[in-house]
């Protein structure tokens, strides 16, 4: 029950935040989008902390005794805030720097990153308590007012005030709507008693536990991002577009088993299940993105107008190959995910490296079939690595 729930809500917020993305790029026009995409894109490197904050929670909270719960949620609450402040002051002190490098009119999307920084972080917090609880219909609530918020006051707010500055407005203003709600589901009745001040030294613990697992989510999020970065360094202008529609289709596969993840993280923290629920999730994770890639063969034209229509047709034949990156950036997520629950934390070294030998790789190609091809072969051998030496090390005894 608890993974159709989590698929249903994840799905809502990805349809909510993909319908929001669309309709920002025909309202603004290529120049005005192009700056809330680099802005955005940005965004997405700072939410690696609220990721990290609720792979820390969701971890502590499942591998716990149940007496020791009520102290340790009290630790990540306040190790939540405190994240939350010091990256929005941080992003706030790096806002000038982010409007030069941007080319951006004003500083006031820069700040507005700031702004949006400190309720995503504080979501990360609390969505983490839930999904370590296993919670599921309030953690799907939170996920859908993620979505809900970004889409209704992202528009509602650049139709109102207009241009890169307006949607930036509505992104920070409705990040706020899941934190509102986060608050109130943690705030039940039930649960009174569970805030008891934190341990001393117990904050630092977690954020130290916080740096390293936001250490390895950063790996995957440069590794599933670098070949874009390296397709306008490498080909021409069309080509390089050409690549980027096809990574649209690359994400929605990436995103399609998300849910996968979040259910089975809980059980991936305890010892006991760790190794079976792997299985079974690298599994399921593996079916859906067979599906969606024989889908993206057996229906090019479908597939063509997802990612943009007839400018894209040139990719038609090639986008099942896309769909294939998409799985393995899901599967290999997946086993990210399973690096932070068991706290192997050498591993995140070998995606590190897979990224160093990507890049080197890459470099050199002069098509963009070679550059999908190349990045196919060197992530499906990470990938293949990835599974090999966590299948071998959930043998042992897990880390503590």
């Amino acid at each position: 029950m608890g993974t159709g729930i989590i698929a249903v809500a994840m799905g809502v917020m990805n349809v909510a935040t993909y319908g929001f993305t669309i309709i920002a790029a025909r309202y603004l026009g290529p120049r005005e989008y192009g700056a809330l995409a680099a802005l955005m894109g940005l965004l997405l490197v700072v939410n690696v902390v609220s990721l990290g904050l609720q792979a820390t929670a969701a971890r502590r909270v499942s591998a716990s005794p149940n007496d020791q719960v009520h102290r340790i949620e009290s630790d990540i609450l306040a190790a939540t805030y405190r994240s939350a402040a010091a990256l929005g002051l941080l992003c706030l002190a790096a806002s000038p720097v982010v409007t030069l490098v941007l080319r951006l009119d004003s500083w006031v999307p820069a700040a507005l990153i700031a702004v949006t920084a400190v309720p995503l972080t504080i979501m990360g917090g609390q969505a983490g308590l839930l999904q370590g609880e296993r919670r599921w219909l309030p953690l799907a609530a939170i996920y859908v007012a993620v979505g809900l918020g970004r889409v209704v006051m992202g528009l509602a707010l650049l139709v109102l005030l207009g241009g890169a500055t307006g949607a930036m407005v509505g992104v920070a203003v409705g990040a706020f709507a899941p934190v509102v709600l986060g608050f109130f589901l943690l705030r039940h009745p039930a649960r009174r008693d569970r805030t008891a001040a934190p341990q001393p030294g117990s904050s630092r613990r977690v954020v130290r536990e916080l740096f390293h697992n936001s250490l390895a989510l950063l790996a995957f999020f440069a590794l599933s991002n670098a070949d874009v970065v390296i397709a306008r360094i490498t080909l021409d202008e069309h080509d390089a577009g050409l690549y980027a529609g096809g990574l649209i289709l690359a994400k929605a596969v990436l995103f399609l088993p998300q849910f996968v993840v979040v259910v089975a993280f809980p059980s991936m923290s305890s010892e006991a299940s760790s190794r079976a629920m792997t299985l079974r999730a690298l599994g399921l994770v593996l079916a859906i993105g067979a599906v969606a890639t024989a889908g993206a063969w057996l229906l090019q034209e479908l597939a063509v107008q997802f990612i943009g229509g007839r400018e894209y047709e040139e990719l038609a034949s090639d986008l099942w190959a896309f769909a294939a990156v998409g799985t393995i950036w899901a599967m290999t997520q997946l086993l990210v995910y399973n690096v932070v629950a068991q706290q192997d934390r050498w591993l995140v070294g070998v995606v590190w490296v897979g990224l160093a030998v990507l890049v080197a790789l890459t470099l050199g190609a002069g098509s963009l079939h070679g550059l999908l091809v190349t990045v196919v072969a060197v992530e499906a051998v990470l990938l293949v690595v990835l599974v090999l030496l966590t299948l071998r090390r959930q043998q042992q005894p897990a880390a503590t």
